[in-house]
């Protein structure tokens, strides 16, 4: 696979593409990107955790970020944050030139936004502010920085009591990914907008945000983005309740099969977070999650090829998982 097809599959229209790992440490990074926007969460750490140490300052820093949003979407904020603080600390010049963030400025934005995360995740919405504001302080990282500044923002308004605020920052966020035709970016853009317009109320926005969350739902199944589904499906669940036991089954087969595909320190983060539903974690597997005829749940636990390492042998360790994805 080269590294055109995985960029694309990474931050363009085929996120649901079968991914072939190469020996070079960029690629490699890429093809861990696609993995987790799928839910291989096991052979997304797999490639990470070996590029952690990596002599290219911003690989290193991009695979701990990324290890760290991976973390953090199955609720392990506290992880991600060490993650997330390493993946700064890594960073030392401000070079940049890549039209997807894939450089310094670039790294460093994927960081400052993980610590903002992790910082509402755990209640911080002061630290959460300041760490925005550094990220934002940063100027223009490329289109994927400006749709995770926008997601944060709106998270951070929404914990905060402010769904006004969130809503026009969840806007912006889609329309930037929109713009830049990622498929995965767009449907997680569409999720935080309908989770805003719920809390914000009202009859038009509740029936935008019934729309927006349907859309993403039958997008995420689509290119097999299932670390979108389930939580998705959950934010149905309540805006549809006359089939809230269909949504709320589908989430659970979803999340099952992520957590099939996942490594055991995501499962036991998982098993210990508040942010993951223990009806989720205890229904069991569904006969029927998904709204398309072919199950998801059926689908094999991964597939990716991975090549010997090559520049990056011997070099990576393990540091030691809320949603915003590189």
């Amino acid at each position: 696979m080269t590294s055109d097809h995985l960029r694309v599959a990474a931050f363009g229209d085929r996120p649901d593409a079968h991914v072939t790992v190469g020996e070079h440490p960029r690629d490699r990074w890429l093809a861990a990107v696609v993995l987790g926007g799928q839910g291989r969460y096991a052979a997304a750490s797999a490639i990470l955790t070996g590029l952690l140490r990596h002599a290219d300052a911003v690989i290193a820093s991009l695979a701990a970020s990324t290890l760290g949003s991976h973390r953090r979407q199955v609720g392990g904020h506290d992880v991600a944050r060490r993650l997330d603080a390493a993946a700064l600390a890594r960073l030392t010049d401000t070079a940049d030139g890549d039209c997807d963030g894939i450089d310094t400025l670039g790294a460093r934005s994927d960081a400052l936004l993980g610590l903002a995360a992790d910082a509402l995740g755990t209640g911080r919405l002061t630290t959460a502010r300041r760490l925005i504001a550094a990220a934002d302080a940063l100027g223009d990282v490329g289109w994927r920085g400006q749709v995770r500044l926008g997601w944060v923002r709106a998270e951070v308004e929404l914990a905060a009591g402010n769904p006004a605020e969130s809503v026009p920052n969840a806007e912006a966020a889609l329309r930037r990914a929109r713009a830049a035709g990622a498929r995965r970016h767009i449907a997680k853009s569409g999720m935080v907008l309908a989770a805003a317009l719920t809390v914000r109320g009202g009859v038009t926005e509740r029936i935008r945000a019934r729309q927006l969350a349907a859309g993403v739902v039958d997008q995420a199944i689509e290119y097999g983005l299932l670390p979108l589904v389930w939580p998705c499906s959950l934010l149905l669940a309540d805006l549809d309740p006359a089939n809230a036991d269909d949504h709320r089954r589908r989430a659970a087969g979803a999340l099952h099969c992520v957590l099939r595909r996942s490594d055991p320190i995501a499962r036991r983060l998982a098993a210990s977070s508040p942010w993951v539903p223990d009806t989720l974690l205890t229904s069991g597997e569904p006969t029927q999650p998904s709204i398309r005829a072919n199950s998801f749940t059926e689908l094999p636990p991964d597939r990716v090829k991975v090549r010997a390492q090559a520049s990056d042998r011997g070099g990576g360790t393990s540091l030691g998982c809320r949603k915003e994805s590189p």
